[in-house]
């Protein structure tokens, strides 16, 4: 990238960082996004934009086409809701929706979006389209899904599709990113034993005992994934709620316990045999206890499998970006989830990393109520967007 746009770019940041602010002081739940998606679609439509609201209910879609000619198209995506964590930073531009904050970076996804957007409406000097997806409830809500059942690439064709997200461990400026799996499904569970309880002190020996068997089940689990999966794949299986009996009657074993968790793999494979040995295992254990059990698994997201061309030519305007030795190509898979997977598995594209540790903000981690988001990160955000246009449709500084 060259010079001069570095300087466009970066003489946006004083406004943008007032709208990202705006926007973490104002922050909404997934598919409640009414104030936000309403800021999109006014800046977007101000700098000359053609807007749609209301894709996937609070999902907006602004289309730009390129002063040069040419056919391809493009989408660029970012997320707009927050978290229900009650903020603990303390500063002028804290949340003031108790309980929800932008506990993820996503009111700074939105913002560099926003300024890519403007820049590219300013300087449209490529050939093709360009689409600025603004998706809504990333956080477990279904806002991709939505989006998708809403006829989102039916609407706005694209020839590949790409992502971002902030990452607070890379310091700002460098970006990360890896062909293949880079993210993984995201699934939920749940399991209810059932017995008779009874008295635990007087008579144990007449009743079904279902804190045993939970006992016995959570051990269980372990072997799931060190003696079931391959070594060389990854799956983790983890605890996240035990439920039963009474603080008040201690003396009393309960007739249910309920158990729940999350499950983490990168391959459908290895997902199939996480569900089917759980169950197998809980019902199983049950059976010989004399119990009964019954497990609700819920998939949530799948696993983001990024596509080798596009993670290449995000690499490359990444590069082009900030230079080579800030760009890792090769980063380790993570155990995260991110509901683009959605996407990529509808059309060719790529999410990438980007840093957003060090500088005038917290390092703090995601999701923890004294994270805010760097807005040192800004330009950088802004800069890859307009890059990675250039390597896909073309332009003077390509």
């Amino acid at each position: 990238m060259d010079d001069t746009s570095r300087a466009r770019i970066k003489a946006l940041q004083p406004e943008l960082t007032a709208i990202r602010r705006d926007i973490h002081a104002h922050p909404e739940m997934g598919m409640e996004e009414v104030r936000t998606s309403a800021l999109v679609a006014e800046k977007l439509r101000g700098w000359g934009l053609q807007v749609t609201e209301g894709v996937g209910k609070f999902g907006v879609v602004a289309t730009l086409k390129g002063r040069r000619p040419g056919q391809r198209a493009i989408g660029l995506r970012c997320d707009m809701d927050a978290l229900a964590i009650e903020e603990a930073t303390g500063l002028p531009h804290a949340s003031t929706n108790k309980g929800v904050m932008h506990a993820c970076g996503h009111d700074g996804h939105t913002t560099m979006l926003l300024g890519a957007a403007r820049y590219l409406a300013e300087n449209p000097d490529f050939g093709g389209t360009v689409q600025f997806i603004f998706q809504p409830a990333e956080e477990g809500r279904g806002g991709a899904n939505a989006m998708l059942a809403d006829g989102l690439f039916e609407r706005f064709p694209v020839d590949a599709v790409y992502g971002l997200h902030n990452e607070p461990r890379l310091p700002v400026g460098h970006f990360a990113a890896r062909p293949g799996p880079a993210l993984a499904a995201a699934d939920a569970w749940i399991v209810t034993f059932r017995g008779t309880g009874g008295h635990g002190g007087a008579a144990p020996h007449l009743s079904t005992d279902v804190t045993v068997l939970q006992a016995q089940f959570i051990l269980a689990l372990q072997t799931v994934v060190s003696r079931n999966i391959a070594a060389i794949d990854s799956a983790v299986i983890s605890v996240g709620a035990i439920q039963g009996g009474s603080l008040s009657s201690t003396n009393v074993m309960p007739a249910e316990i309920v158990i729940g968790g999350t499950a983490r793999s990168y391959t459908p494979a290895v997902r199939e045999m996480i569900e089917r040995r759980m169950r197998e295992l809980a019902e199983g254990l049950a059976a010989s206890f004399g119990c009964k059990a019954e497990l609700t698994y819920r998939r949530g997201t799948g696993a983001l499998v990024n596509h080798a061309e596009q993670t290449e030519v995000a690499l490359s305007a990444a590069t082009a970006l900030v230079g080579a030795e800030q760009v890792d190509g090769q980063a380790d898979p993570v155990l995260g989830a991110e509901d683009f997977a959605s996407m990529l598995a509808a059309r060719p594209g790529a999410f990438v990393f980007m840093g957003n540790g060090g500088g005038g903000a917290t390092s703090k981690g995601l999701h923890t109520p004294d994270y805010d988001f760097n807005d040192d990160a800004i330009p950088y955000g802004v800069g890859y967007w307009v890059s990675l246009v250039r390597q896909e449709l073309g332009g003077l500084d390509r």
